[in-house]
């Protein structure tokens, strides 16, 4: 059965640039299982506030990520959407010119 991409092109296009980055992909993998803080992310990956900011800032706006105040902090999850798409597609995404595993992120 062939799958084809529910977004517009642009849109696959933006989401497989952001997962194309290794520390992005951690980042996805670490908020799928739940929702982090910048500096709960930035101590569980080992990477400086800086790039994890950077990184959430390119996922958030592939629609991947997004993020809630609670009180002074900020949370980020998983964007509704995306996540929606996951569990409608598994763990393998179909974007009809490739497919992107889930379940083979990087830890």
């Amino acid at each position: 059965m062939v799958h084809h991409c529910d977004m517009p092109v642009s849109d696959c296009s933006d989401v497989l640039k952001a997962l194309a980055d290794r520390t992005r992909q951690r980042i996805v993998k670490a908020l799928l299982a739940t929702d982090l803080s910048v500096n709960e992310l930035t101590d569980q990956l080992g990477i400086s506030q800086y790039n994890t900011s950077k990184h959430l800032k390119v996922l958030k706006s592939a629609g991947i990520v997004d993020s809630r105040a609670i009180g002074q902090r900020r949370e980020y999850h998983i964007a509704t959407t995306f996540r929606r798409r996951i569990e409608r597609e598994g763990t393998t995404l179909d974007f009809g010119c490739c497919t992107f595993r889930m379940d083979q992120l990087p830890d």
